[in-house]
């Protein structure tokens, strides 16, 4: 049997507990609406947030190591394409070189395809000392696997070799000038001369060749790096959207329910702040 007391309205108390927990569960509802997320802070899940802030930290450092491997293969496609001017320079220089190796020519025409000759060595030697990238000069050796300071690309979560692109390793860019491909005193001045320019030409196209097919290979390595840590930026952002995303139908209901528990919450705390009133039927005749 329930006591029947003035002073204190248990019903009265626990509606209002019940009122207070479905005004926050309201609350919640509505904020989970305005931001779009369910997993806001550790109030809303320990773990959950742990998980979330854990992935969130590995996708952010993997955007960046995206962009950093965007950087490597602008740095690639640059040399490439400077290589690809001085492959069309020794195509010329070869030209020359078998132009005054003929023996029809005189000597006057060999000193004028010499100059010609010079000129083209000469730009050899300023595409190689002046081609950059971001203050990188890249064909002076600075990218040869035996430089003293490697260019490493930081694509991953951390700084273990797994997660890193050492770029001189993998191109191994070696100088290009005059001197590294032995053509110093190279000229066509005699027909000696040009037969010899021949063999060195031969020597420094061949040197070319190997030197561009690693910058493709290299390249295509960057590429198929920057696919497969998109696919995981993917992968990883989904997994955060799961843990921290609102599912927006399920908060609606949600939303809906709570805002019913309240109203009928209020409406029971009107109800029970009548009980106490009752007690004053008992003295009705009482004179």
């Amino acid at each position: 049997m329930v006591a029947l007391t003035i002073n204190t309205n248990l019903a009265s108390l626990n509606s209002q507990r019940v009122l207070e927990l479905s005004r926050s569960q309201l609350g919640q509802s509505i904020t989970r609406l305005a931001s779009g997320v369910k997993v806001a802070g550790a109030s809303d899940g320990v773990a959950e947030l742990a998980l979330s802030e854990s992935i969130r930290s590995d996708v952010r450092a993997l955007q960046q190591g995206s962009r950093n491997l965007n950087d490597g293969l602008a740095l690639v496609r640059t040399a490439e394409a400077a290589l690809n001017d001085i492959s069309g320079t020794f195509i010329r220089l070869r030209e020359l070189a078998s132009q005054a190796a003929n023996g029809t020519i005189g000597s006057t025409e060999r000193q004028t395809i010499n100059l010609e000759y010079q000129n083209l060595l000469a730009e050899l030697d300023r595409v190689s000392s002046s081609t950059e990238f971001r203050d990188t000069v890249l064909l002076d050796g600075s990218l040869a696997a035996s430089a003293s300071e490697h260019l490493v690309l930081q694509i991953g979560v951390d700084a273990t070799s797994k997660n890193q692109i050492d770029l001189n390793e993998s191109i191994d860019l070696t100088e290009v000038s005059r001197d590294a491909l032995n053509l110093t005193n190279s000229n066509v001045t005699s027909q000696g001369g040009a037969f010899l320019a021949l063999n060195d030409l031969t020597s420094a196209i061949d040197s070319l060749i190997q030197i561009r097919s690693r910058a493709g290979s290299t390249q295509i390595r960057l590429t198929s790096a920057l696919n497969n840590l998109n696919a995981q930026i993917e992968g990883l952002t989904g997994a955060v959207s799961t843990i921290r995303d609102a599912d927006m139908a399920e908060e609606l209901a949600a939303l809906t329910k709570n805002q019913i528990l309240v109203q009928a919450g209020a409406a029971m705390i009107g109800q029970a702040n009548l009980i106490p009133q009752s007690v004053l039927t008992l003295f009705e005749g009482v004179q």
